[in-house]
C-alpha cells in the first residue's frame, strides 16, 4: 500500500484526500489549520498541525517515508516552493506539487517538483472544450491529453460505416460505442458496442478516445 503524503487541505487537497482513503491508501495529512487537521484526523492515518516550510516538521511527521507527496498550497507560491525544497531534500521518490500560473510551474519544476499540476487551469479547459463541442459533454480524462468523449457525428460520417468513413485514420480517434436513440422516445439511449460495419446515424452520439486536440476538431467538423 503506498504511503502519500498530502500538504494542505483546501478545496483540492479535501477532494484528493477523500478520493485516495476511498481508495484504501495510507494518507499523511500536514496543514497549518487546527481545524483542518481535527476534521481530517478521524479517516487519515495521520493528521498533523504545522508549517511546511519547516525541514524539520516534516520530517517529523512522518512525510520523509511517503512514497508520494501532493503539495495542494499553490495559492502560497513561497509556501509551496520550500514545502517541494523541504520534501526532496528529505528523499521523498515522487513530489507532486500544485501551480497556480506557467511561471510558478517552472519554479517548481526547477526546484525538483517531479509533476505540477494546474488543478484549476485544466477544469477550466476541459469545461471550455465541452462548451463549444457539438454536444456539450466531456466524460472524463484518462490521462494528460487524452480524453474519452461524446460527441455528435460529423456530417461527413454521417450514412457511413466506421470502416467507409475510416474513422481512425481520418481524425485519429477511436469510436468506442454508439449511443442511438431509442424507437420509443421516453427511453434512455440504447448503447452500441462500435463495429467497423454499424452505420452512423445524424442523431446518433459517438463515444470516442483520443488526444484531446484530435476529439477538439472532431467535435468541430
Amino acid at each position: 500500500m503506498k504511503r502519500i503524503g498530502i500538504i494542505g487541505s483546501g478545496r483540492f487537497g479535501q477532494a484528493l484526500i477523500e478520493s485516495l482513503v476511498e481508495k484504501g491508501a495510507e494518507v499523511l495529512l500536514l496543514d497549518t489549520s487546527h481545524e483542518k487537521v481535527q476534521n481530517a484526523a478521524d479517516f487519515v492515518t495521520k493528521a498533523v498541525q504545522g508549517d511546511a516550510t519547516s525541514a524539520r516538521t516534516l520530517k517529523e511527521a512522518g512525510f520523509g517515508a511517503c512514497d508520494v507527496v501532493v503539495i495542494c498550497i499553490g495559492n502560497n507560491m513561497e509556501g509551496s516552493i520550500m514545502a517541494t525544497v523541504n520534501c526532496k531534500d528529505l528523499g521523498v521518490p515522487t513530489v507532486v506539487a500544485k501551480a497556480v500560473s506557467d511561471l510558478h510551474g517552472k519554479v517548481l519544476k526547477r526546484v525538483g517538483a517531479d509533476i505540477v499540476v494546474y488543478p484549476d487551469r485544466d477544469r477550466a479547459q476541459r469545461l471550455a472544450r465541452a462548451l463549444l463541442s457539438r454536444s456539450p459533454i466531456d466524460l472524463f480524462e484518462i490521462t494528460d491529453g487524452v480524453s474519452v468523449s461524446e460527441v455528435t457525428p460529423p456530417g461527413s460520417l454521417v450514412g457511413k460505416t466506421l470502416v467507409e468513413g475510416n474513422v481512425r485514420q481520418e481524425f485519429g480517434v477511436t469510436v468506442l460505442a454508439i449511443r442511438r436513440e431509442a424507437e420509443d422516445p421516453r427511453l434512455p439511449r440504447k448503447v452500441i458496442i462500435a463495429t467497423g460495419n454499424e452505420r452512423i446515424l445524424e442523431s446518433d452520439r459517438l463515444i470516442v478516445f483520443g488526444p484531446d486536440l484530435r476529439l477538439d476538431e472532431l467535435s468541430h467538423d
